[in-house]
């Protein structure tokens, strides 16, 4: 059984420049990494030019296709019938893109097949990720 699940998604770049093209992006689970997802968007779709990985907590997108949630650096929230706004804060600005909700929600009936949603904590090696973190204190 394979412990990554990624997911290919069409994202819309909301910006000031009238209608945006869409671009890839990948939502990505780890279930060594339980609780978390990551969305990726490659270089040619940043201003820097470098692929740019932002990682956030599974809870916080399944919670964003029916309210408004987050509060820090990742905030998601639905809009309109069928999108879901993933809003991105760095100290560089704001990026704020539309994803279709079904995509969001296949992605998260995948995730919830490989590791069910209050389950998360059994796939957690503490007796190696803290031997991991003292070798690396050393």
């Amino acid at each position: 059984m394979s412990i990554v699940i990624e997911q290919p998604v069409e994202a819309r770049l909301v910006a000031a420049a009238p209608r945006m093209p869409s671009i890839p992006a990948t939502l990505h689970y780890d279930r060594r990494d339980p609780f978390a997802v990551r969305m990726t968007f490659p270089a040619p779709a940043t201003l820097e030019g470098v692929e740019v990985c932002w990682t956030f907590s599974r809870e916080l997108l399944a919670a964003g296709l029916r309210n408004a949630e987050g509060h820090g650096d990742v905030r998601v929230r639905p809009y309109g019938y069928d999108r879901t706004v993933l809003e991105f804060h760095a100290p560089e600005g704001t990026a704020v893109v539309h994803v279709r909700s079904g995509e969001v929600r296949r992605f998260l009936e995948a995730t919830s097949e490989l590791v069910p949603v209050g389950l998360e904590h059994l796939q957690l090696d503490l007796d190696h990720d803290l031997a991991e973190l003292m070798r690396d204190a050393c």
